[in-house]
């Protein structure tokens, strides 16, 4: 058995903990993924062959990105802003190219990074005959067409999903998505952000919801990735109704991780799979998997990625409830979610919002927007209404926090779309379906001609 003291709560906590920083210092992180195609057949790339995803990755190093390699394949590249933060491209397990920005200070930095990064995509894309599409799940093809990218978690993951629900291997291969990281100045402060921002969630799932068509048809929902996320793995997933009960903090959020069952640990570079295994177990030295081998932190900050919740605790909140959409909308995440929780009338004035709702109220609307989208009730409200409160609350906290950019414009402006989308109670899944039922005539492959970055 090794020498090294087993980890304590404390350390646990410690891990979130040191995400507390005052709000002079708080950043915005914003990341989103989207699915390459082969222009001349729509289908997804490869890792490997002509016009690949290693090939991208490659291209892409001439704009000074590193490779970060697992064994002799490049998985991900790296790149340090003129702050020392860093921002990476990562592989999800179809391929899907993720932008993980640098913590940024302003709407426009994130905008001006994102604009960036998909410039350099295409310039690399063009030369290669691949196109790239945002929307939250693939509209044309079915899991066995796609290839999975060489990565040792997901090789681990793709074996355990089908034991915990029917659609994680839908979730790996053919979601893609939207997210905002934001900071927190204390304990208290978390909860609050994380309560107001998990019952809202749902609100802007209907926001963003466009993911209409599954293998080149109408699929009846408005957001097939969010109905995804109701049957992947109910272990790691959903609302986290103790988020709302007393005494919620950073213990009990760590408590809730413990008590979801691991994927992997890494060692030497390689993963062992640990799929199903007790984190506890781990901490005590108890995995046969791993004899004498005790948790470390590194080991319990991987196993904070693997949980999946609406809104995940790490160091930071992060928002996961929007689906992939354009270059506009990418920026409208973190505008929104910034404007409602980095201004303190604003994130009360949207706890008002939703404060009456109860537990059966958080998880049937989860269920009730991906079909509905805006049309959805809760709380006696019609959700549009709610929307359009919303992104008010929103444009009053970006107002209120005055960042300009260059040309003295603040950051309201990233948040017109969303105003336009909770003004009509129309989603853009329901635009995506009106055109298929008129100018496409059915033909859901227009959508990599009409809607390509």
């Amino acid at each position: 058995m090794t020498d090294q003291a087993p980890l304590s709560l404390d350390d646990l906590v410690g891990v979130m903990a040191k995400g507390i920083k005052p709000r002079e210092q708080w950043r915005i992180g914003a990341e989103h993924e989207k699915f390459g195609f082969d222009r001349s057949t729509l289908r997804r790339p490869t890792y490997d062959g002509p016009g690949g995803i290693r090939e991208m990755l490659d291209g892409l190093t001439r704009f000074g990105w590193a490779p970060v390699r697992e064994g002799d394949k490049v998985i991900a590249l790296e790149r340090v802003n003129g702050e020392g933060f860093t921002a990476s491209i990562s592989l999800e397990p179809g391929g899907q190219f993720e932008l993980s920005g640098a913590p940024l200070t302003t709407i426009h930095d994130i905008c001006n990074e994102t604009g960036q990064h998909l410039l350099e995509v295409k310039q690399v894309a063009d030369q290669l005959g691949l196109g790239f599409l945002g929307l939250g799940f693939d509209p044309m093809w079915r899991r066995e067409d796609i290839p999975v990218m060489p990565k040792g978690r997901y090789d681990i993951m793709r074996a355990y999903m089908p034991k915990v629900g029917s659609m994680g291997l839908d979730m790996m291969l053919r979601t893609s998505t939207i997210q905002a990281n934001l900071d927190f100045e204390s304990e208290a402060d978390m909860v609050e952000k994380f309560r107001v921002s998990l019952a809202l969630q749902p609100v802007a799932t209907a926001l963003f919801a466009n993911s209409p068509f599954t293998e080149g048809r109408p699929n009846g929902f408005l957001s097939a990735r969010a109905n995804v996320w109701t049957d992947t793995d109910g272990d790691r997933t959903g609302m986290l109704n103790f988020v709302f009960e007393d005494g919620f903090g950073f213990e009990r959020y760590a408590q809730y991780a413990l008590d979801v069952p691991m994927y992997f640990a890494k060692r030497d570079g390689r993963y062992v799979d640990l799929a199903g295994r007790s984190f506890r177990h781990f901490i005590d030295g108890g995995l046969d998997e791993l004899p004498g081998e005790r948790a470390t932190l590194k080991d319990w900050g991987d196993h904070l990625t693997t949980l999946f919740p609406e809104v995940r605790l790490k160091s930071y909140l992060e928002m996961r409830g929007a689906d992939g959409g354009p270059w506009s909308r990418i920026c409208a995440l973190p505008a929104l979610w910034a404007g409602i929780l980095y201004d303190a009338p604003s994130q009360a004035a949207a706890w008002d919002l939703c404060k009456d709702w109860d537990v059966e109220d958080h998880e049937r609307l989860r269920r009730d927007v991906t079909r509905l989208g805006l049309r959805a009730e809760v709380g006696g409200r019609i959700l549009r209404d709610v929307a359009v409160d919303m992104v008010a609350i929103a444009k009053q906290g970006l107002k209120n926090r005055a960042r300009f950019s260059g040309g003295m414009v603040d950051e309201r402006g990233y948040l017109a779309e969303l105003e336009d989308i909770a003004d009509s109670g129309v989603t853009p899944a329901e635009r995506l379906l009106d055109l298929y039922h008129g100018d496409w005539a059915g033909d859901v492959s227009r959508v990599y001609r009409d809607f390509a970055y």
